[in-house]
């Protein structure tokens, strides 16, 4: 039987020979002006490896339960890939599942689409590019073209030539395309992203998490080594022990990156990312968009919301299990009327994790936390137009206002990645209590720390769930087999 291992090695030493031949004929060019060959962009020579996977059908065991790694078509099945290395360990995942359950044959091999010249190009490079420009070096080698880029696979848009259907959800050229405005965006290594994310629309929640992660970098009280490995910031700091947690607070790097990243790395990628969106759901789309390609376990947002009830207090919690979208940035890939279901399993780990950190129960819990629909709104003074949008807020029956989690949730169902929203919170618009300095500070100092620890314990509680994280309910009924 062929070993997933294998087929991922052969993808790896495939895109390595493709990128070191792009990069030498870049050199070549760059050094006398000697263009590639012309067979060379019709060879291969600089394309992305594929997973080419013929399943020969007659599969009279009971279909697999996993939501996943599940084959119903007899066929061929095709994707890209960039940086196999990188994604060893989901890709070896995928394939073992599909090869130990069904009868399929699969190679690695050389593909069509060809790597774009500036993603092999890292910051390091030797290269330089200041006497050439883009659209001259686009004349002789492969570039992004943004027309060959997008989420067909994803919302079902794809099409379907000689019955050649997708592998997985993103392709070579997509994947390399997020990955380059990842880093741009939060300032940090893709490498170091983790499979569980963490959102926030406010900074003072990344020192707090900062402090917090950096402190299990060293032995616990039992003198027991820790799982984890190191904390990457924004700006390229990367710390392995709590001694050095001043550089990671301290660092102003940050301000040169619009939605910055730390994250709390452990072996397989299974520590914590936290991402600062910052306000709006164009961010909160934005990031997603790049995030989904890295395929992660979940994300949450944790973030602050304007509580619409009158027994609601500042600091009280708000766990979403249904949105009301007012968001307009994906009416156009995902209507709003298409509902966005709650993910059982992520709204039982967040509810026990509250129990755990607050060390509260039963009613004296659901004094402080609230069960109800949120509201996203893209008008952050949705307040102006009170006769009609709280009119509006009313009907949906929503208990707290906020610009992201909607948009977060939608992109975690569109990009099959379980998603949650536990909301602290900060003022009462609709009951005379604004968000005026002196309260939001007390509020702040109060309520930040625990709030934050309810969403890294929810984490730990997903880590423990595994497979059974992943629903059904996020997959359509022309899925690809991979996750």
């Amino acid at each position: 039987m062929t070993q997933a291992s294998d087929i991922v090695a052969e993808l790896d030493r495939l895109y390595r020979a493709s990128v070191d031949r792009l990069q030498a004929a870049l050199n070549r060019y760059l050094t006398d002006g000697t263009p590639p060959a012309p067979s060379s962009r019709t060879d291969g020579s600089f394309a992305y490896p594929e997973i080419r996977l013929t399943y020969r059908g007659g599969h009279d065991r009971p279909a697999p339960p996993r939501s996943f790694g599940r084959l119903v078509d007899p066929g061929e099945y095709r994707i890209s890939v960039t940086k196999p290395a990188t994604f060893s360990d989901y890709l070896i995942e995928q394939l073992t599942l599909l090869i130990e359950d069904y009868d399929v044959e699969v190679d690695a091999t050389t593909g069509r689409q060809e790597i774009p010249f500036a993603y092999v190009l890292d910051p390091g490079h030797a290269l330089s590019l200041d006497e050439v420009s883009a659209t001259e070096l686009a004349r002789h080698f492969p570039a992004t073209e943004l027309a060959f880029i997008g989420d067909e696979i994803a919302d079902g848009l794809w099409m379907s030539p000689n019955g050649i259907r997708p592998l997985a959800l993103f392709d070579g050229l997509r994947t390399d395309f997020s990955l380059a405005r990842l880093r741009h965006y939060t300032g940090t290594p893709t490498e170091h992203v983790q499979q569980y994310i963490l959102f926030t629309n406010y900074h003072r929640y990344v020192d707090e998490f900062v402090r917090w992660a950096c402190a299990q970098l060293g032995p616990n009280e039992q003198g027991e080594p820790s799982r984890f490995t190191g904390v990457s910031g924004a700006g390229g700091i990367v710390v392995e022990s709590a001694e050095d947690m001043d550089r990671l607070i301290s660092d102003s790097a940050w301000r040169r990156h619009q939605m910055p990243a730390y994250h709390l790395m452990a072996p397989g990628r299974t520590g914590i990312t936290l991402v600062n969106i910052g306000v709006g759901p164009s961010n909160a789309k934005t990031i997603t968009d790049h995030l989904a390609v890295l395929r992660p376990e979940a994300w949450l947002m944790i973030g602050h919301c304007g509580g619409l009830r009158p027994s609601q207090r500042i600091g009280d919690y708000v766990l979403a299990h249904a949105y009301l979208r007012d968001d307009h940035i994906m009416d156009d890939v995902l209507p709003p009327e298409i509902p966005i279901p709650a993910i059982a399993e992520v709204q039982l780990a967040l509810a026990r994790a509250a129990e755990t950190v607050s060390g509260q129960s039963g009613d004296e819990l659901k004094q402080r936390l609230r069960t109800g629909t949120i509201v996203t709104t893209d008008d952050r003074n949705w307040e102006l137009r009170y006769s009609t949008t709280a009119l509006r807020f009313s009907l949906s029956r929503a208990v707290g206002v906020d610009m992201e989690s909607a948009t977060l949730a939608a992109q975690g169902y569109r990009f099959r990645v379980p998603y949650g929203t536990l909301l602290c919170v900060s003022d009462k618009p609709l009951h005379g209590e604004l968000k005026l300095p002196g309260q939001a500070n007390r509020f702040y100092e109060r309520a930040i720390n625990e709030h934050l620890r309810i969403g890294i314990e929810t984490v730990e509680e997903l880590r423990r769930e595994g497979a059974k994280l992943h629903s059904r309910k996020l997959r359509a009924f022309n899925e690809p087999p991979f996750r």
